[in-house]
């Protein structure tokens, strides 16, 4: 009974970190008018997987740090009640996150459900030198990091690409339709309207405009137009950030089921399946929060957070560190956003003010499901 307990559990979080996490990784090419949502949330899901997969053979010491190991003693980290309590906890907190369309990050929320079970069962007998060494600073620097590379790393591509001859323009969408200009009442007393054909012409996006950006790249480069150059580069960018995205989290996720010995290492496959449904089925709020409120962005702008992004993750991953993707996309638009002066700080605040909640608000439901649980089955 405990067994599938936990199987249905993490699975609920994988899902959950699917709805608050898939989309995150193409968000520049949705908010940048680059394609279109449904194209984004495909290359997304598609690439999410892919890393994985990977991850079962290039992350494994990413399983070791969210089983517990140092955090908790041994025989605390097998007990079922905790597994459970840290697994719904996270759950929970990622889950409401993602349904009111705020990007908070499950590996912030595994670190305090994980804190807030571990000091009912263990107290004072907490690793506090592990949390703070292994959670707490890769967590605090990674959006720091990557909002000073933004801030760097743009100004540098920007005048790169002046120096190449690349420039911008602006674009400017036409369109026909009609506009009512009378009511005519016939022999039968119906009402009909007239209408006459207009064009109809916007600066800049609308839903008419089918996402074209208010700004396009002119000019070739060897001999490609720079504009479709771009475009296949920020696709690989965003799909990199989607990769690295999968490389980094499915392991966490997995370690609360290898803790158990619910599954093996490699049966970690589900997780993954689960992990993209919950992309595919709930990611609209947390895409339109990501794409389009922190900041507006052009083409090369979104290009350059997705490369910050996807660098930072991926050598995080490797080396075992438990960066939060959320933190680290986020904080690269925010460094956009300073860049471009385009910042809207109202929702910036707002994210922030999420980050801060994330862990003791997990770490309450973690204690409180843990003290529950140990009452029910005591």
């Amino acid at each position: 009974m405990w067994a599938l307990g936990i199987v249905l559990a993490t699975l609920f979080v994988a899902f959950a970190n699917g709805a608050n996490d898939n989309f995150k990784g193409v968000a520049t090419l949705f908010g940048s008018g680059t394609t279109s949502y449904r194209k984004a949330l495909t290359w997304a899901t598609v690439t999410t997987f892919a890393g994985s997969l990977a991850s079962f053979f290039l992350a494994s010491k990413l399983v070791k740090t969210f089983s517990g190991k140092g955090l908790v003693p041994d025989n605390t980290i097998h007990e079922p009640a905790f597994l459970i309590a840290v697994i719904l906890g996270a759950a929970f907190t990622v889950f409401v996150a993602a349904k009111t369309g705020i990007p908070i990050s499950t590996t912030h929320a595994l670190t305090g459900a994980l804190l807030g079970s571990g000091l009912v069962t263990v107290g004072s007998e907490l690793g506090f030198g592990v949390l703070g060494k292994s959670f707490f600073m890769p967590l605090l620097l990674s959006p720091v990091v990557s909002m000073i590379l933004a801030i760097v790393i743009y100004p540098l591509l920007s005048g790169a690409r002046r120096l190449c001859g690349v420039t911008k323009e602006s674009c400017i969408c036409v369109g026909g339709r009609l506009i009512p200009v009378g009511v005519a009442v016939n022999v039968g007393g119906i009402a009909t309207a007239t209408a006459v054909p207009t064009i109809d012409v916007m600066v800049g996006r609308s839903e008419g405009c089918a996402q074209q950006s208010i700004e396009v790249y002119a000019g070739k480069f060897f001999g490609v137009t720079a504009q479709r150059g771009l475009d296949f580069f920020h696709f690989v960018s965003a799909g990199a950030v989607s990769f690295a995205r999968g490389l980094n989290d499915t392991p966490k996720i997995v370690a609360l089921l290898v803790a158990a010995g619910a599954i093996g290492l490699r049966g970690g496959i589900v997780v993954a399946l689960v992990m993209a449904l919950g992309g595919i089925f709930s990611a609209r709020k947390i895409a339109e929060t990501v794409s389009k409120r922190i900041t507006r962005m052009n083409h090369g702008q979104g290009f350059t957070a997705n490369l910050v992004t996807a660098f930072l993750v991926i050598v995080a991953s490797r080396w075992g560190m438990p960066v939060s993707t959320t933190h680290v996309s986020c904080g690269s638009l925010f460094g956009i956003g300073l860049v471009n002066g385009k910042a809207d700080w109202k929702v910036i605040r707002t994210i922030f003010a999420a980050w801060v909640l994330t862990l003791p608000v997990a770490a309450g439901c973690s204690a409180l499901l843990y003290v529950t649980l140990g009452r029910m089955f005591s």
